[in-house]
């Protein structure tokens, strides 16, 4: 899954010219491309594909070029709050394998990581209208879930045929 959304902004930042200064995106062909952040450093890939993220949020919303800055250190704080709280959350279990006071348990986790993901975003949501306005931070919102869905569909579920529908006898 990270790969492809690495892909994707990768791709559409090429197309907002967004560039190292040594190097001209738009003007690379796509083997050139991966080979150029093939060879970057760990820190490097991700600040490059922190920059297109973040230029095609500003793309998408259109964000006054003198709330840009402000806005930008709002988005990031608000990303890496939400990855803090999802990591506190280990979805890589077996629920059939639990007893039921585990699975108690882990559901109730759920709903609490849940809750805290909800209170965080409504805290940045209050944040970033003092930047942007209110529709602005509503449709940041509607397309992250787009793109989360998007990211789901492609996602593989380690299911055999879990993308088939399923049939009744």
């Amino acid at each position: 899954m990270k790969k492809i959304l690495f892909t994707f902004l990768i791709i559409y930042g090429f197309g907002l010219n967004a560039q190292r200064s040594d190097y001209d995106w738009k003007k690379m062909d796509p083997k050139q491309r991966k080979e150029v952040i093939n060879n970057l450093s760990p820190e490097e890939r991700k600040e490059l594909l922190t920059r297109f993220r973040n230029n095609m949020v500003m793309d998408n919303l259109n964000v006054d070029p003198k709330d840009k800055d402000e806005f930008t250190q709002l988005y990031n704080e608000y990303l890496e709050n939400q990855k803090q709280i999802k990591s506190q959350f280990n979805s890589n279990f077996n629920p059939e394998t639990l007893s039921d006071e585990e699975a108690k348990v882990k559901l109730q986790q759920s709903f609490d990581v849940g809750q805290k993901l909800l209170d965080n975003r409504k805290k940045y949501a209050d944040k970033m209208q003092q930047v942007i306005p209110c529709q602005k931070v509503l449709k940041l919102f509607q397309s992250e879930g787009m793109m989360r869905d998007k990211m789901n569909e492609r996602k593989p579920h380690g299911k055999p045929n879990a993308s088939k529908p399923r049939q009744n006898p």
